[in-house]
Order: C-alpha cells, then sequence, then structure tokens
C-alpha cells in the first residue's frame, strides 16, 4: 500500500488506506480492497456487523456482486479520530445513485474499522 495521499477523479486527496479502499471498491477488486483493512478490523453496513477479516472478505465479495458499487468520494472530514468521507453511490440499488458516508478509523496504514451509512 503507497504511503503518499492520492486525488480521487474528483480531485479529493485521501490518507492511502481510504483511497486505495476506494480505487479497490471502484475496480470491484475484493482482495485489493481487503488489504486494506486490519487483521481484526470491523465493518457495519446496511446494520450489520462484520469482525474480522474472513468475515470481510465475505461482505465485500457477496456485496460487490450484488450491487456493483461504484464510490465518487466528494467530501472528506476528521472528527474525534475519525475520518468522515462522504460518497456518491451509484449500482444495481434502487434509488441509486445515492450519498453515502463512510466512517474510517485508522490502525496505521490500515483500515480498523469502517461504517457506512445514509
Amino acid at each position: 500500500m503507497r504511503n503518499k495521499r492520492e486525488a480521487t477523479r474528483g480531485g479529493l486527496v485521501l490518507p492511502p488506506p481510504l483511497g486505495a479502499y476506494f480505487a479497490a471498491k471502484n475496480r470491484q477488486d475484493v482482495d485489493a480492497m481487503l488489504a486494506c483493512f486490519a487483521d481484526e478490523a470491523i465493518v457495519v453496513d446496511e446494520a450489520q456487523e462484520r469482525r474480522g477479516r474472513e468475515a470481510i472478505h465475505q461482505w465485500m465479495e457477496e456485496s460487490s456482486a450484488k450491487y456493483r458499487v461504484s464510490v465518487e468520494p466528494f467530501d472528506l472530514r476528521e472528527q474525534e479520530g475519525t475520518m468522515l468521507v462522504t460518497g456518491l453511490v451509484s449500482g444495481a440499488f434502487p434509488g441509486s445513485p445515492v450519498k453515502l458516508r463512510y466512517a474510517f478509523s485508522l490502525a496505521g496504514v490500515r483500515i480498523a474499522s469502517l461504517t457506512i451509512a445514509a
């Protein structure tokens, strides 16, 4: 994983693990997405919690196949140690596109937790 911040297509500059996560998500590259997460990471999406890389990998596989999501991050804020990214999310789901907020906490250069909400 790179240590340098990179700009999204819209010009937003994200910290390396977040930029790598969204780039991999937009390519539907589950292995590259998973590489961004710490071993004991937690993901909360659609009111369901997944703990650890195996559960997160399964969630990524299922959601990538079902929704074929792409995300265009357009806002980044830091609040009490949490990185809040708002993005326009498009995919194979009713109401697409929608704005969603991705709340990340980091452990070094890896994602320790991710909560996705409207």
